[in-house]
């Protein structure tokens, strides 16, 4: 998918027309309707090296209406498409779990979801093979709450004109959200030497509470878990526009890592958005494992199914490096892992005076 500019309005709604088009060309030409996607499974990912992101394989299924339910898939499709098409013309927008619900009331009772999940992998569908995100369909995920605090003054379009926000000096403490879409988003002025990327709220608030950001320029995005799309997205404009260092500061335990992993590399279910959302460059600072040895950390014991994720991530080409397989291999020995606020064993202002501008300097990054 290019990323070079966002299509607008009109171009978003004429690429789903243009989808549906060839629907009515196939039964035109007397072809059973179809529709190709890749396959979004595991199977189907491949780790391209030169880019260092995930990207889909070449395997493609095929969505026909020989079969009923290939026939119902395409007839959701089209209502879907109608539906986005008449919202980008109204100019409005819509969450996906409004999607699942308004499809209830579509006249056609085969084209109605079954769940979301359904309605969410159709969204996906139409996004590969339209060539445009969702969010230039104006279609938006329930608000993930995360948030950027830092020294970075920015331009937000809104549907009530621009604003001018700082990012410090006119937010409260909770930072500034992140929207849906953050290539609505302008950088004026930046003051940051980097950006800390952290896993936990506890954190995040703790980093700001001590002024971390301050003293360190810095901008701290919390990531809230597993990021959003939106989150991993203004993370990369901030390296790749900005020319920032990116950093990300996780617990120390094998869903983290594929934390990081996202951040840096992709995943799976949006690897055809990879070039687009991920981070190549961002570094891991974070809990380590070697952290729980040498500051002697209180930690919980690793479980079965934190031993089956570390094993699967010593085969993942994402963390088949020196470093990564060290650690992990040390994790999997001492059987334990930590917390990023188990950081406070050893005081409240622990990381912010010593472990992180230590690791920060080791890194060269400070």
């Amino acid at each position: 998918m290019s990323t070079d500019t966002n299509p607008n309005d009109e171009e978003a709604r004429q690429q789903l027309l243009d989808l549906a088009s060839e629907f009515y060309d196939q039964f035109d030409e007397g072809d059973v309707p179809r529709m190709q996607i890749p396959t979004r499974t595991k199977s189907n990912i491949e780790y391209d090296e030169d880019k260092d992101v995930w990207v889909y394989g070449d395997r493609s299924s095929t969505r026909s209406a020989k079969t009923v339910s290939g026939a119902q898939k395409l007839l959701k499709a089209i209502y879907t498409i109608d539906f986005l098409s008449q919202q980008l013309e109204e100019d409005r927008s819509s969450t996906l779990r409004e999607l699942y619900y308004l499809s209830e009331s579509w006249d056609v009772e085969e084209a109605q979801f079954n769940g979301q999940d359904e309605s969410n992998n159709l969204i996906e569908d139409l996004e590969i093979v339209s060539d445009v995100k969702r969010e230039d369909f104006h279609m938006r995920p329930e608000e993930s709450g995360a948030t950027i605090m830092g020294p970075l003054e920015i331009l937000e379009q809104t549907r009530r004109g621009e604003r001018e926000i700082h990012c410090q000096k006119d937010v409260g403490e909770g930072g500034y959200q992140i929207p849906n879409n953050p290539d609505t988003v302008e950088f004026l002025e930046n003051d940051a030497d980097f950006v800390l990327c952290v896993e936990t709220g506890g954190m995040r608030d703790r980093l700001v509470e001590n002024g971390f950001d301050e003293e360190y320029n810095v901008v701290v995005v919390h990531l809230k878990g597993q990021p959003a799309r939106a989150t991993r997205r203004i993370t990369k404009r901030l390296h790749d526009e900005l020319d920032l260092p990116v950093t990300v500061f996780t617990d120390a335990d094998p869903w983290s890592y594929r934390i990081y992993g996202s951040v840096a590399y992709g995943s799976i279910k949006s690897a055809h958005l990879s070039e687009f959302l991920a981070t190549p460059e961002a570094e891991y600072i974070g809990i380590r494992p070697e952290d729980i040895v040498e500051y002697d950390l209180p930690t919980d014991p690793l479980t079965d199914s934190d031993i089956n994720a570390l094993e699967s991530e010593l085969e993942d080409p994402r963390f088949q490096t020196e470093f990564w397989e060290e650690q992990i291999e040390l994790q999997l020995d001492i059987e334990k892992k930590a917390e990023q606020q188990a950081l406070a064993s050893r005081g409240l202002d622990f990381v912010t005076d010593t472990y992180l501008p230590e690791r920060l300097e080791a890194m060269d990054v400070l």
